[in-house]
């Protein structure tokens, strides 16, 4: 079992357990290290993960020595750990519980504790803490019973047979013991800003019931059953806990400030709805069948699209708002590696990609038999429009670069926009005349082909007049800009100077600043079944399905040296490359 140090443990360590609107991340020890109320984007209350002395946590373990194992109730987001010690065997079930008709108006995490045999003395313990050093908690008694109030947040403990409620000022805490047959649930509950529903303790049992059995008939409705289909099942799970319910809006990961470099320094916030993540989601809930969250998806991106526009921009927040800013918090982050920050600084960027990304959502809803509305028809003309201006301008790239340039990913993009716009022309789905988008896709691709191909290297380059490479034209294979010679020794390339093993770093001296980059290593999966390399798609696969921690979550990154989790989790871009490439290889190899 993982041993804390100083109040941290590897992120590996980590399970992640969500209802909709928010996430919890649990360590393997039985500590929520990670909660923020109401909204995965909101400040945190429970933030141990970044700020180990005050950060706050829900702490439940066995007083003695134990080791564990772990598992997800099969199809749920519902996380099981066994807990093995001398005396005895306990197993919790932990779930953010849900409503009969779907996600609870407040936060319910549910922590339910069975004696298996012998028996186990735990300790449990609730800490709010101090919302990343803006906020201090206190208790209040109630008619009731006693709350902690925080930054506007209220919560309160109630159970089954779960001790007494000591913790002093600000905690609540207690301890039981496990016999065979036993049963002990320890439920919190939290408002943000308004009141506080009591829950029956009983009605709190069944809902972990009610919870699993809901997860269980989504996944019911999940429909694929080509290779790798357990580790698909998992990462679309994964992905739905990122799903934020109220606006349809999809986050790119579930956390901030987890480091890149286990030094520190290059910690982001990646709570926020990329236009990018949405692409590549909507071609996997469309594979899987999944309509509802399909169209919730496709209907807040235009609608946020609208709101914000006319210019695209490359995130949004998850209630369809523009990110505001970075805040810098006083706290030491994740083993001391800071700094801890909400919002992310490239909201301003030009990112070229995103005509691409938002084409391809599109041209995906309608081969999946929808219609577009007039509206949306005329929008997608204009920024078809925009794009054939766009391409030529310098851009951050796909990567967030500070230095602008002329990157190929980019201009790929864009040639992805217009060859998505003139399909959905001809299908009657957007108006005007195609003639512009396809003379112009014309030159897109001839001036990559001109200005960022090295025959020297025998690669696409990153951008024009640099013997730099970059691992995001791997998404131009199954773009179908290229899956022919050229992509494949690109791939060459790409593997020579980027990976170790079956991992790959992002771009050319990217191993100096961080891991290895997950994404980038399922890109590779794809693009080699593109260009036909079906038994090297197949052992990219396998080996980086092996990498993920025991319950089958990712985070960002991964360190090629001692495998260790870099980056925020669970990462949405990492999920989504696996189910993607698994979906690529299905089609094009008709492997099952």
């Amino acid at each position: 079992m993982t041993i804390r140090i100083d109040g941290t443990v590897p992120l590996r360590s980590y399970g992640v357990i969500g209802d909709g609107r928010t996430i919890a991340v649990i360590a393997e020890d039985g500590g929520v290290d990670w909660m923020p109320m109401p909204g995965m984007d909101t400040t945190p209350v429970f933030a141990r993960l970044l700020d180990a002395q005050d950060g706050g946590a829900i702490e439940l373990a066995p007083v003695e020595d134990f080791t564990v194992s772990r598992r997800y109730i099969d199809g749920t987001n519902v996380l099981e750990t066994t807990f093995t010690t001398e005396s005895g065997v306990a197993v919790l079930t932990d779930a953010l519980v849900t409503g009969i008709a779907g996600r609870l108006p407040w936060t319910e995490i549910a922590r339910r504790v069975d004696g298996a045999s012998g028996s186990v003395r735990f300790r449990w313990r609730v800490a709010p803490g101090t919302c990343l050093s803006t906020a201090s908690p206190w208790k209040q008694a109630t008619t009731h019973g006693p709350v902690i109030r925080v930054d506007g947040v209220t919560i309160a403990v109630r159970g089954v047979s779960h001790g007494p409620r000591g913790g002093g000022d600000a905690a609540f805490a207690g301890s039981f013991t496990t016999e065979k047959g036993s049963r002990h649930v320890i439920t919190v509950v939290g408002t943000a800003n308004e009141p506080l529903h009591l829950p029956d303790a009983a009605n709190v049992d069944r809902g972990i019931d009610r919870t699993i059995e809901n997860w269980q008939f989504w996944s019911r409705e999940f429909s694929y059953d080509g290779p790798w289909s357990l580790d698909v099942h998992r990462s679309a799970l994964a992905l739905k806990l990122l799903i934020y319910s109220p606006t349809g809006a999809i986050a790119a990961a579930g956390t901030t400030s987890l480091p890149e470099n286990p030094r520190g320094g290059k910690n982001w916030d990646y709570r926020f709805a990329w236009v990018r993540d949405v692409a590549y989601t909507l071609h996997a809930l469309i594979r899987f069948g999944l309509r509802e969250e399909t169209h919730a998806a496709v209907a807040w991106l235009l609608t946020t699209i609208r709101q914000n526009g006319p210019e695209l921009h490359i995130f949004y927040r998850l209630d369809g708002s523009l990110p505001s800013g970075v805040t810098k918090h006083d706290a030491l982050g994740w083993n001391g590696a800071g700094p801890v920050v909400t919002g992310n600084p490239a909201s301003g960027q030009l990112q070229l990609g995103v005509y691409g990304d938002l084409f391809d959502v599109m041209r995906l809803y309608v081969s999946a038999g929808n219609v577009l509305d007039a509206e949306t028809g005329r929008l997608l003309a204009s920024v078809a429009d925009r794009a054939c201006d766009a391409w030529r301008q310098r851009d951050a790239g796909m990567w967030e670069l500070e230095d602008e340039q002329h990157y190929t990913s980019s201009k790929m993009g864009c040639w992805q926009a217009l060859d998505a716009a003139v399909e959905l022309c001809e299908k009657g789905q957007i108006p005007g005349d195609s003639a512009r988008w396809i003379a112009e896709r014309g030159h897109i691709r001839d001036w990559i082909e001109a200005n960022c191909w090295s025959d020297e290297l025998q690669s696409y380059v990153a951008y024009p007049g640099s013997d730099e490479l970059d691992a995001s034209v791997l998404l131009h294979g199954p773009s179908g800009f290229d899956r022919g010679d050229r992509m494949s020794s690109t791939i060459d390339a790409l593997q020579a100077e980027l990976g170790r093993g079956p991992l790959l770093y992002r771009y050319s001296g990217a191993e100096a600043e961080e891991g290895a980059f997950v994404a980038c290593s399922f890109w590779l999966a794809s693009a080699l079944a593109c260009v036909g390399r079906t038994a090297e798609s197949v052992a990219q696969m396998d080996a980086m399905i092996a990498l993920s921690n025991d319950v089958g979550i990712f985070s960002e990154m991964i360190d090629p040296d001692d495998l260790s989790f870099l980056g925020n989790l669970p990462q949405a871009l990492s999920h989504l490359a696996l189910v993607n490439a698994a979906i690529t290889i299905e089609e094009l190899s008709g492997l099952d």
